[in-house]
């Protein structure tokens, strides 16, 4: 089964609890997202935080109870270890450009926008086609990447051929921001650019570095950021731990990258 396609989720369920209303058709990744939820919740009941008759969310909104309930498991069965400072000053130093205040990027892209009922690989084809397109003509045919925006985006800033401007990190959503920032790529970057928005096709028309902080002013910054990625890395092993020994039917959670309940 083609993971990035839209399940038939009549009969996607995670130990007998269907994941979605009958003949509902989800994209493969909120169907993966409602199995990890759901794989919390059930968690959460069979050690006591929840109790046993709390509504399955077959429309992907959990109770107030279950939330918390999950928040609580969480907690509990993953203490994430504080980083040591040579963590940190490693990191710092394999990341520097991401510790750079003032950094400015000019930038357009062509939006394709993922709304309900959307056929994701369809999507994903023709923004692929497009890259290729855009990236044959870099440097050479200007006007090509403006056309292409008019055109082919979803965004409101196509009609400006999808020129955005000069943009900060805090400008753009953070999957966005992580790609565009710390980086020394100018033109169109050789990769679609995934975010909650959609798939982006990006030109980087220009950068202004910025200055970096120096690792004193920054260490707090730094040790959040490894907190925050071992407490990811254990979720996602604590997932399929709880995977292991469920019963899943009809979706595939090994392609999950972010597997934390929203």
């Amino acid at each position: 089964m083609n993971t990035e396609s839209a399940l038939d989720c009549a009969v996607a369920s995670i130990n007998g609890v269907a994941l979605s209303q009958r003949d509902e058709t989800l994209p493969a990744a909120e169907l993966r997202q409602r199995a990890c939820t759901e794989l919390l919740r059930q968690a959460a009941q069979s050690a006591g935080l929840l109790a046993a008759d709390d509504p399955a969310a077959a429309d992907g909104v959990i109770s107030e109870a279950a939330a918390a309930a999950i928040e609580a498991l969480l907690e509990r069965s993953l203490p994430v270890p504080e980083p040591s400072l040579e963590d940190c000053r490693r990191h710092y130093a394999a990341h520097e450009g991401s510790y750079r205040t003032g950094e400015r990027v000019r930038m357009r892209h062509i939006l394709f926008a993922v709304t309900p009922g959307v056929d994701v690989v369809a999507l994903r084809k023709r923004a692929e086609i497009a890259l290729l397109d855009v990236r044959c003509h870099d440097g050479n045919a200007s006007g090509v990447f403006a056309s292409a925006a008019r055109e082919l985006s979803n965004c409101p800033s196509a009609a400006a051929g999808g020129d955005l401007g000069w943009l900060s990190a805090a400008d753009c959503a953070p999957e966005l921001a992580r790609e565009l920032f710390g980086h020394a790529e100018v033109g169109v970057l050789p990769r679609l650019v995934h975010s909650r928005f959609g798939l982006h096709v990006v030109e980087v028309l220009e950068r202004e570095p910025g200055l970096v902080q120096p690792f004193a002013s920054v260490q707090g910054a730094v040790a959040n950021t490894l907190r925050q990625q071992t407490y990811m890395t254990a979720v996602r092993q604590y997932l399929q731990l709880l995977a292991g020994q469920a019963v899943v039917i009809g979706v595939d959670l090994e392609a999950a990258d972010t597997p934390l309940v929203q």
